[in-house]
Formats: C-alpha cells, sequence, structure tokens
C-alpha cells in the first residue's frame, strides 16, 4: 500500500489539534475507534523530535491506546526508532501507515519485529488491546 492510499484512508481531520514548528514537521492528535492518534508529519531526527516526544509522552500517559500515523513522516532516523521503542514500552502502542523509508529503517534494525506495525489507522486502532496482541 503507497503512503498517499493510506492517507487517503485516514479518518477526517475533524476534531484533530495540530502543532506546527519552523523545521517543516506538524503533530497533529485525534481520538479514532477507542484509540489515540498521533498524526506526524516531515522529517524527523534529533533536531526536530521534541514535538513528537512530547505528543507521544502525553499521549501515553492519558490513554490507554496509542496509534502513530506515520503515513506523512517523509524522514526518520535512529532518534525516532527510539522514541518508538520507548513508547511501545509505556504504551498499548501501533504504528500505522509508515512509508518506504521508516519501513525499510524498521526491517534493517528488527524493530518491526518490536512494534505492532499496520498498513491504516483503522487497522491499528481497531487492533489495540484486542487479546493475542
Amino acid at each position: 500500500m503507497s503512503s498517499d492510499e493510506a492517507v487517503a484512508r485516514r479518518p477526517a481531520d475533524a476534531g484533530e489539534s495540530r502543532l506546527g514548528a519552523l523545521d517543516g514537521t506538524t503533530v497533529g492528535q485525534y481520538e479514532h475507534l477507542g484509540a489515540w492518534v498521533v498524526r506526524a508529519c516531515g522529517p524527523y531526527d534529533m533536531d526536530s523530535i521534541t514535538p513528537l516526544k512530547d505528543a507521544l509522552r502525553t499521549a501515553a500517559g492519558e490513554h490507554r491506546k496509542v496509534v502513530l500515523d506515520a503515513s506523512g513522516i517523509t524522514f526518520a532516523d535512529s532518534t525516532l526508532l527510539n522514541l518508538l521503542i520507548l513508547t511501545h514500552q509505556t504504551a498499548d502502542f501501533r504504528v500505522a501507515a509508515p512509508p518506504q523509508q521508516l519501513r525499510r529503517l524498521l526491517e534493517l534494525t528488527g524493530v518491526d519485529t518490536v512494534l505492532q506495525v499496520r498498513a491504516t489507522v483503522e487497522e491499528a486502532a481497531a487492533l489495540c488491546g484486542s487479546p493475542g496482541e
């Protein structure tokens, strides 16, 4: 599935809160199917990770189910990988619709065997908290 298809399948933006930064990143948040979704857009490295880190930390502390909509991420490095693992350790967490570069990074590092990675936000949100997951 292409990232364009994944984006097309995400829910409407109604009720979404969004934070933007000068580095081209944005972080939006909304509730969907009982999960708290954090949508990340732009490049994420050690200079731009803070808004996403803050959003995921808050989401993990306040919501039982957390999904990262990764469809808008244009670049990711080990800084993002570390954040994903830390979030996984503190919440019922899924990564939805990662673009090819992020999917490849997850595969090369083996992080895809630790995280629950799903094709769409709907699939990730529906699986949060499911028995056997």
